[in-house]
């Protein structure tokens, strides 16, 4: 994709291509790269096994070699029900379909339930990396509860030849303490066993929505990424925030001023790099994910999406229903698209 082409899916808005942050500039952060692995996980903690996985997801598909992610989620059967998700296009009740779209879309690597990964474990953990996602919400219980239960555990992931697991928090919720608690026993336990960990850190309470949704403001999804990599996470995913401002407004927990204006300027690049600052300044990886399909505009919100999150130093974005509710051959091309942000030099990293 040419960056004439981006600039023509962004629309009004392709002044995005040309913005320089005022607040954090990229000179601090740990940005990806050829020699992310190197220069990130080495010095740390990290098991040699961890690293060579690692280093197997991030040398696979188009985007081998950059230092840049492009994963493909299906786990959304479980909580927005199979029907819900599946009935769009009905080919990816079979779990062969979801592996075969990740490689089809030159995806770096695969995350689903033990049950779709389990299904086809022997003809493809050997040909994409999988990562198996513990723990879900699930909606049939009536009335609906929101919490992360545990469908899975470690070591059965790693019998089936994953590299990585996955894991939500609802970080803000009653519950996320007792989340907290679990997850970190099973990102210890993956570590033990080679494998690299996955969180997405998702806000999930009520009475965050005010006079604007800050379930996904840059302060408090900023928090959310930093209680994940003090957990070990080795990949942050989050949602690209869409407003800041949320301690203030919920007037709880503790803030600092230079956070709504002098660090984190109002802008969408300002804000995602304020999430990727909380990643320890981008030592851990931010994904961000790629949101729900809506149809005819998907692409340009994907390339929307991409194009922030490149620009403000993230490492790549986690898209699910935007590619398999649709025909192979036009997710795919949706994935590639994606991926064609990370790869086209002239999208650079926001000074």
């Amino acid at each position: 994709m040419t960056i004439d082409r981006v600039a023509e899916l962004l629309g009004e808005e392709r002044s995005l291509l040309e913005y320089s942050c005022r607040g954090i500039s990229k000179e601090k952060l740990h940005l990806p790269g050829p020699d992310f692995i190197e220069r990130s996980w080495v010095p740390s903690d990290r098991p040699v096994s961890v690293l060579r996985n690692l280093r197997w997801l991030h040398n696979t598909g188009r985007l081998n070699g950059t230092g840049y992610l492009s994963l493909l989620p299906v786990d959304q059967g479980i909580e927005h029900s199979a029907g819900a998700s599946f009935a769009p296009n009905p080919e990816y009740f079979d779990p062969e379909n979801i592996v075969e779209l990740a490689i089809e879309g030159g995806c770096n690597g695969v995350a689903s339930t033990l049950g779709v990964l389990g299904a086809v474990a022997r003809k493809y953990a050997h040909r994409i990396p999988f990562i198996v996602k513990l723990n879900h919400n699930e909606l049939l219980s009536y009335p609906n509860m929101y919490d992360q239960t545990l469908f899975a555990g470690v070591e059965r992931a790693f019998e089936m030849g994953a590299v990585g697991v996955g894991a939500t928090i609802y970080f803000g919720s009653a519950e996320s303490r007792r989340q907290i608690e679990e997850v970190s026993a099973i990102f210890e336990r993956a570590h033990q066993l080679g494998m690299f960990t996955v969180l997405w850190c998702y806000l999930r309470n009520s009475e965050f929505k005010k006079d604007q949704d800050y379930q996904v403001s840059a302060d408090l999804t900023g928090q959310a990424n930093h209680l994940g990599v003090t957990l070990q996470a080795d990949i942050i995913k989050q949602k690209q925030p869409e407003c800041n401002g949320g301690y203030p407004a919920l007037k709880f927990g503790k803030t600092h001023d230079r956070i709504y204006g002098d660090l984190v300027p109002d802008h969408p690049i300002e804000w995602t790099r304020y999430q990727v600052v909380n990643c320890y300044m981008g030592r851990v990886g931010l994904i961000n994910s790629g949101g729900s399909s809506a149809g005819v505009g998907d692409l340009a919100q994907a390339v929307r999406t991409a194009v922030i999150n490149k620009r403000a130093g993230g490492t790549g974005l986690i898209s699910g229903r935007k590619a398999f509710q649709r025909p192979m051959a036009e997710g795919a091309k949706l994935l590639n698209a994606i991926q064609d942000v990370f790869l086209c030099p002239e999208v650079t990293v926001a000074p």
